[in-house]
């Protein structure tokens, strides 16, 4: 517990979330327009679930709001981002394409195969996993055998249980746009394509918090069961380990410092 306690804090530190969501000062009841004494924060989550920050049109028209400290935050609670909303990660990428930096390439998904069907027996690398990791035996769609259409899944990312293989998304631990801004440009098809494909870096969640993950990395965004932060934390540095990927300097440091509070 005191581990877990000790990354949460850190994690707030960064942005992602609070200490104890309960007493969370960024993430607490509503604020209206009444209320005199309050403070514009510098993300405000709309009544819709919309995510605003100053860069945002509607920022300044939204008067009922729940407070946030930053986007990766509003969002990791459960948040949409705004219209035209970029990350960290995709400005700094637009940035070194404006620049012309050799370290980053436009990335194009279309590169990265993924869900192959290496054996060729109709069921690809997503249904193969379904299949694997079930905990009881699945139903298919058709009786070709092909695609999985229910069966009982665990998964880590909000830690519920799921039946139904369309609540499920094929999670990249580390995603395939971070791994092509952090080294992954360079590599052959092939690479790019056993790393796609590679079970060691995959993981079947809740859809939709894959789609809120998208192309984060730990700094952006944790999974909002808590229980597994530091589990996720050592499992996407070892894909980062094993396929020779860096970080930058200032995530790096930001990393390092979850690692050790995972360790104490």
């Amino acid at each position: 517990m005191q581990k877990l306690t000790s990354i949460l804090c850190l994690i707030s530190i960064i942005g992602i979330t609070a200490c104890e969501p309960k007493q969370d000062s960024t993430a607490s009841k509503p604020i209206t327009a009444n209320d005199s004494q309050a403070i514009e924060p510098v993300v405000k989550q709309s009544n819709s679930g919309l995510c605003h920050d100053a860069n945002s049109g509607s920022f300044k028209r939204t008067k009922n709001f729940t407070p946030y400290d930053s986007m990766p935050s509003c969002i990791a609670a459960g948040g949409k981002a705004y219209k035209g909303y970029q990350s960290d990660f995709d400005k700094a990428e637009e940035e070194a394409i404006e620049e012309g930096r050799s370290f980053v390439s436009l990335y194009n998904r279309n590169d990265w195969p993924h869900w192959i069907d290496s054996d060729k027996d109709c069921q690809n690398t997503r249904h193969e996993l379904l299949i694997a990791t079930s905990k009881k035996p699945v139903k298919f769609k058709t009786d070709k055998d092909c695609n999985v259409l229910s069966g009982e899944w665990f998964d880590f990312y909000s830690g519920e249980t799921y039946n139904d293989s369309k609540d499920l998304d094929l999670d990249h631990v580390v995603p395939l746009k971070f791994a092509h801004g952090h080294g992954g440009d360079k590599w052959s098809r092939e690479r790019k394509q056993a790393f796609a494909n590679d079970l060691d870096n995959l993981l079947l969640v809740q859809a939709s918090l894959n789609r809120q993950k998208g192309a984060k990395g730990l700094t952006e965004w944790l999974p909002p069961n808590h229980s597994y932060r530091c589990d996720y934390i050592a499992h996407f540095n070892k894909v980062m380990t094993k396929y020779e990927l860096d970080f930058i300097p200032s995530e790096r440091r930001i990393v390092n410092r979850m690692v050790q509070a995972c360790e104490n």
